[in-house]
């Protein structure tokens, strides 16, 4: 047994008769853990934990389900979901037919919302990708709407809201972003990157009710799916993710913020360089003002590049087929790599986590480059870096992960085939890069740390999804709304995860990259973030991870979740 030291206390819970991964480094089980307050007391057998049972001890009879540490979501929009799930949201919903069916619902449902606004559109249900003004004009009529997409990397605006943003055949495109137009250069209602700001501005800003409204949303969901803590991957302004900041600030000060959260603070990159040293002074004050204990913002969160699905993402030889504008031909640097070198010098020499989000090989490359900058210039340190999504890989900078200690930070679910992969970026990269892309397995045996994020609303922030995905190289079952006739082949087998290291990504591993060094692994003394799954999954089929179930999850030592008609 493993117990905090001195005489044995009544625990407030106990947990006993499971099977406790405790996710440590000797990757060991136990059967029972008892909780006081918000700290695990002990970690043993039922014998070892039943003298911290007292009369008003709650007792939870486990019956062999699986106790794992509180999952940790790496890189996620809770904020954003949240909201997404209380508008027009189009993420249970697939095809061209049934999201205009499901706005045509909204709409008639809300006729006193000046804008139709919403997101969880997928690419693939548009011919290239590219949905119209028109098709959205037969179901919204002059009613101005904008819907961003799965990704949240470009917007869907019928022709009233493009009117209202003044976007028309003369106007350009900004230097981040693409207006798609057609042969005669007007605008068909597909806004891709920067160029959601131009229909964003118009569109009236979220009160500070609803975001925060959206956050305690997307806290409600996660902790539905056993998330105890999070890193909330945008706190800032962009297209389609109103400034959180103030929504979690309220939160967590008047205690309804359950979780724990990291914020990443939104680097501008619209902001010129002459303005570099301001927008550092800005972040530095909003890092000091965090200060309430469940909501700190020690984090700067870089968008190096978009995505390969619209042509944005970063590559350091052109797509194929001759897909993307000639201007952009190898996709986008959003921060030139001198200029980023600089950023993330400063930022590491002023004791901010830098965050970056890098798809394509040229992106991940400008980003590592920084990074070894920011170490030869500052010096080694425990800000504990870390790169998200990671599509695309040269296979020259997988060893420089371990050697410059900068975390993958995973993005596993979409490690599959579905209709985006096969039909919008597999054509466009090559045999070649399409073999680099997720490259999870060959950086753990590379020695890189890893973490696992969902980047919800982007995909489904279902850790025991993610799971699935990293061992089986597979989509579950559940999410194959319009199937892919691949979708039953592993892509890229050679990168799986086995079970143990994909769950430490999801627990430990994310633990790490958010600083919170008391969560984690099961042990007495941590913080008593808990989550009961409703089986053992080390006891069944790696094929059937996608459908296992939480039915419990503790934060802080309080129950803030229990799956209708699991029981206790």
């Amino acid at each position: 047994m493993v117990s905090i030291s001195g005489a044995a206390q009544p625990a407030d819970v106990a947990f006993v008769s499971g099977a406790v991964y405790r996710v440590n480094a000797a990757r060991s089980w136990a059967q029972a853990v008892a909780v006081s307050g918000d700290t695990i007391l002990a970690v043993g057998s039922d014998a070892d934990v039943r003298p911290f049972i007292g009369a008003g001890t709650t007792v939870i009879d486990l019956r062999g389900r699986m106790l794992v540490p509180g999952f940790q979501d790496a890189h996620v929009h809770a904020s954003g979901g949240g909201l997404d799930r209380l508008r027009c949201d189009l993420t249970q919903v697939h095809g061209r037919a049934e999201y205009l069916r499901h706005v045509a619902a909204y709409a008639s449902s809300h006729p006193g919302e000046e804008w139709i606004t919403g997101a969880g559109w997928h690419m693939d249900a548009f011919p290239g990708g590219i949905p119209t003004a028109a098709a959205l004009d037969e179901v919204t009529g002059d009613r101005p709407a904008f819907l961003i997409n799965r990704d949240h990397h470009g917007g869907w605006a019928n022709s009233a809201a493009l009117r209202r943003a003044g976007v028309d055949a003369g106007t350009p495109d900004p230097p981040d972003g693409r207006i798609e137009r057609d042969s005669e250069g007007r605008p068909v209602g597909a806004l891709q990157e920067g160029a959601m700001r131009l229909v964003e501005s118009v569109i009236p800003a979220p009160t500070l009710r609803q975001r925060i409204a959206g956050v305690l949303e997307g806290q409600r969901y996660l902790h539905e799916l056993g998330i105890t803590a999070w890193q909330e991957a945008i706190v800032g302004d962009y297209p389609g993710v109103p400034d959180c900041y103030e929504a979690y600030q309220q939160v967590a000060s008047d205690g309804r913020l359950t979780g724990r959260v990291v914020g990443a603070l939104w680097w501008d990159r619209t902001r010129g360089e002459d303005e570099l040293e301001d927008q550092i002074a800005e972040l530095a004050g909003r890092r000091a003002a965090a200060t309430h204990g469940s909501f700190s913002a020690g984090t700067v969160k870089i968008m190096q590049d978009g995505v390969c699905e619209n042509f944005t993402a970063a590559l350091q030889a052109d797509y194929l087929g001759g897909a993307a504008p000639a201007s952009h031909s190898a996709g986008l640097s959003y921060l030139e790599p001198a200029l980023l070198r600089r950023v993330i010098v400063r930022l590491d020499g002023l004791g901010f986590q830098v965050h970056v989000h890098a798809i394509g090989d040229r992106a991940v490359r400008d980003a590592l480059d920084a990074f070894a900058a920011a170490r030869a210039a500052n010096g080694p340190n425990d800000l504990r870096h870390h790169i998200a999504h990671l599509q695309v890989v040269h296979p020259d900078d997988l060893a420089r992960f371990r050697q410059l200690d900068i975390t993958a930070n995973a993005q596993t679910l979409w490690a599959c085939y579905d209709r985006q992969m096969t039909e919008l970026t597999l054509p466009f990269l090559g045999p070649e890069r399409s073999a680099r892309q997720y490259p999870f397995g060959s950086l753990v045996r590379g020695g890189a740390s890893l973490a696992i994020g969902s980047d919800w609303p982007v995909s489904s922030p279902n850790p025991l999804w993610l799971l699935h995905v990293a061992v089986n190289r597979m989509a579950p079952w559940d999410i194959a709304a319009d199937p892919e006739p691949r979708s039953r082949e592993p892509f890229l087998p050679a990168e799986r995860l086995d079970l143990p290291t994909a769950l430490a990504a999801a627990t430990a591993g994310s633990a790490r990259v958010n600083h919170f060094d008391d969560t984690g692994t099961i042990q007495a003394g941590y913080r008593a973030d808990l989550t009961v799954l409703d089986r053992n999954l080390f006891d069944y089929p790696a094929g059937e991870i996608g459908i296992a179930q939480v039915d419990l999850t503790m934060a802080g030592g309080r129950i803030v979740y229990a799956r209708p008609g699991a029981g206790e």
